[in-house]
C-alpha cells in the first residue's frame, strides 16, 4: 500500500507515549507525594527518551484510594499534586518541547466522596439521585465485579440513601449512569474544560462500561454513538485531536469502536498485548504472529495503541484458559505474583530476568504497528514490590538517582506515598536514570536508539504490516512496504542464536538499520543470523 509523507499521518499514529503516574514521578515540595511541578521539571528526560507525548494519569481531586482513579472533581487538581497554575506552567513546557498530553478521561464512575454522590444520598428527589443507579434489592446484572478477590458483588448499600448501589469496580467508585442526558452533558463539559486548557486529547478509562450505559438511551440499539459525540467534542478544540480508549474487548469488536474512523482514534490494543507475553513465554513467534493476523487493520486516520506493561495488573483475559495458566507459570509462578484470578503483578523487568530479552522486547514494542506506550520506570528496568497489595505491587516511585529516595524526594521515608525499592538487585542504588544514562549498553540508552529510529521511520510504521511465517518458530518477523522502501524486522525469542534463510520474496540487498549487536550483512540476501534475543531491523530502498 502507500504510505503517506510524515505531515499527512496523524501523530498519534506515529506517537511514542509515555505513561506518567504524577503521584509516583518526582516531588518538588518534599511532601512525598509527587507533583506537576515534579513532571514539568523532567519533561526533558521524556523528551530525551524520545518519546513525542505523555499521557498523565488522574491528578483530580481525590481521596486517592485507587491511584487518583476515584474521582471527587473532575476539573480541579488535588492539593497534594498542586494547582491548576502548575498543570498551565506543564502545558507550557510541553509545548516547548513539542510534547503532546493525553489526560485521563475517568467517567464510568466518581468516588463516593463526589458531590454528585453525596447529594444523590442525602435526597431521593435530587436531581442527582439518578446520576447513578440504585435498586431497593441486590440482582444479577451483565455487570460483574472487576476485582473479585476484594468485592462479592456490584451493589452496596447506602444507608443515607436507602437503597443499594452499582459499582463495577471497588465499593468506594459508585457508577455514573451514562443513560442520563445530565450525566453525559457533564461529562462534556469536564472533556471541554481540559481541551481549553491545551489537551491534545483523551485516554478513556473503563470504555465498554460506558458505551454498555450508554446503550439504554432510548432510540439507539447500542452505546457506540456516544463515543461518537465524545469525538466531536474533541474535534471542536483540537481536529487532530486524540481519543484513546480502553477497551478491553475481543478484536471483532474493534470496527465497532473505531466505526470507519469516526469514533475513536486509538484502541488499547489488549488482544495483542496478551499474546505477545504468551509468545515470550513459549519462547515461539507462532502466538504472537497468529493474533495480528486474526485482528483487523484499523480504518484510515486510526491506530492501535501498544504497550509491556501498564500501571495495572498483567491482565490475560483475552488467552484461553490454558493459555493464561501456560504464561502464568513461566512470569508468574508463585501464586502472591497473580492479582484477581486472571493477571499478574509484576513489574516487566523482574518477569523477564535476562537484560538480553528485555531489550528484546522493547524492540518489540517499536517494531509491532502502533503506537507504542512505555510506563514510567519502565525504559531502567525498575522492580516491583510483590509486599504490597494487589496493583500497588507495580507502582514504586520513580528513580533518578542513588540519592536519597532515589531521587524522587527529599521527605522522610515514612512520609513516601509508596515505598522506594531499596533491596536487590532493582534498588535505586542499582537502577536508576543518572547511571544508566553514562552507560552505553543500558536498556536506557537502548531504548533511546530504538525511539529515534522508529520516529526516523515513523510513517512506513503507520502502513499496514505483514507478519511473515519462517521455519525457524523462534524468529518473528514482520515487514513493511511502501511505494518507497521495505523494512523487514527480526526478532529471536529464544535465548540461542539461529541462522535462518529468508523466503524468496524478501531476498534483497539489505541495510542495517539497528540489531542488538553488530552482524555481518546477509549473504546474497538470503541467509542471515540472529543471536539469542538478538534483533535486526533491516531496510532496502525501492528500484
Amino acid at each position: 500500500m502507500s504510505t503517506p509523507d510524515a505531515e499527512d499521518v496523524p501523530w498519534y499514529q506515529q506517537a511514542v507515549i509515555y505513561q506518567i503516574a504524577v503521584a509516583l514521578f518526582r516531588d518538588t515540595t518534599g511532601n512525598g507525594t509527587g507533583d506537576l511541578r515534579g513532571v514539568t521539571e523532567k519533561l526533558d528526560h521524556v523528551k530525551e527518551l524520545g518519546a513525542s507525548a505523555v499521557w498523565l494519569q488522574p491528578f483530580y481531586r481525590t481521596p486517592d484510594l485507587d491511584g487518583g482513579y476515584d474521582v471527587i472533581d473532575h476539573i480541579e487538581v488535588s492539593d497534594r499534586y498542586g494547582t491548576l497554575d502548575d498543570f498551565d506552567d506543564l502545558m507550557a513546557r510541553a509545548k516547548d518541547l513539542e510534547l503532546e498530553v493525553i489526560l485521563d478521561l475517568v467517567v464510568q464512575h466518581t468516588s463516593v466522596g463526589h458531590p454528585w454522590f453525596r447529594a444523590a444520598c442525602r435526597d431521593r428527589e435530587s436531581r442527582f439521585r439518578d446520576f447513578y443507579i440504585w435498586t431497593d434489592e441486590p440482582h444479577e446484572t451483565i455487570v460483574k465485579p472487576m476485582f473479585p478477590s476484594v468485592e462479592d458483588s456490584v451493589w452496596t448499600w447506602n444507608e443515607e440513601a436507602g437503597q443499594y448501589y452499582r459499582h463495577t469496580f471497588y465499593s468506594h467508585e459508585p457508577d455514573l449512569n451514562i443513560a442520563n442526558a445530565d450525566v453525559r452533558d457533564e461529562i462534556r463539559k469536564i472533556m471541554e474544560f481540559w481541551l481549553e486548557r491545551g489537551a491534545s486529547g483523551f485516554r478513556v478509562d473503563a470504555a465498554p462500561y460506558i458505551v454498555a450505559e450508554a446503550g439504554r438511551v432510548d432510540g439507539h440499539d447500542d452505546g457506540y454513538w456516544f463515543l461518537e459525540e465524545m469525538r466531536r467534542t474533541v474535534r471542536r478544540f483540537r481536529p487532530d485531536g486524540v481519543l484513546m480508549v480502553e477497551a478491553d474487548v475481543e478484536p471483532q469488536r474493534y470496527a465497532d469502536y473505531f466505526a470507519g474512523g469516526d469514533r475513536v482514534t486509538t484502541l488499547l490494543n489488549f488482544w495483542l498485548n496478551n499474546y505477545l507475553f504468551l509468545a515470550l513465554a513459549r519462547k515461539d513467534a507462532a502466538p504472537l504472529r497468529d493474533a495480528l493476523e486474526e485482528e483487523p487493520v484499523p480504518p484510515a486516520g486510526c491506530s492501535y495503541a501498544i504497550w509491556l506493561r501498564n500501571h495495572d495488573e498483567l491482565n490475560l483475559e483475552r488467552l484461553t484458559p490454558a493459555e493464561r495458566e501456560e504464561t502464568m507459570s513461566i512470569f508468574a509462578p508463585h501464586p502472591a505474583m497473580r492479582a484477581f484470578g486472571r493477571g499478574i503483578r509484576r513489574r516487566l523487568a523482574p518477569m523477564l530476568d535476562d537484560p538480553r530479552q528485555r531489550k528484546l522486547a522493547a524492540f518489540l514494542l517499536c517494531a509491532l504497528p502502533g503506537s507504542p506506550i512505555i510506563l514510567y520506570g519502565d525504559e531502567i528496568g525498575m522492580g516491583d514490590q510483590p509486599e504490597l497489595p494487589d496493583r500497588a505491587a507495580v507502582r514504586p516511585p520513580m528513580q533518578w538517582s542513588r540519592d536519597v529516595n532515589a531521587g524522587f524526594s527529599e521527605a522522610h521515608e515514612i512520609q513516601l506515598v509508596h515505598p522506594v525499592i531499596t533491596e536487590g538487585p532493582f534498588g535505586y542504588a542499582q537502577v536508576n536514570v543518572d547511571d544508566e544514562t553514562g552507560d552505553p549498553d543500558s536498556l536506557l540508552r537502548t531504548l533511546r536508539t530504538l525511539f529515534e529510529i522508529r520516529r526516523d521511520h515513523g510513517p512506513i510504521l503507520a502502513s499496514s504490516a505483514r507478519p511473515v511465517a519462517l521455519p525457524q518458530g523462534q524468529v518473528f518477523a514482520i515487514s513493511y512496504s511502501d511505494e518507497r522502501s521495505t523494512s523487514l524486522l527480526l526478532a529471536n525469542l529464544h535465548p540461542q542464536g539461529t541462522t535462518l534463510t529468508l523466503p524468496p520474496d524478501l531476498r534483497r540487498d539489505w541495510k542495517q538499520i539497528i540489531d542488538d549487536q553488530p552482524y555481518e550483512d546477509p549473504v546474497n540476501g538470503e541467509e542471515l543470523t540472529l543471536h539469542g534475543y538478538g534483533y535486526r531491523w533491516l531496510r532496502v530502498e525501492q528500484a
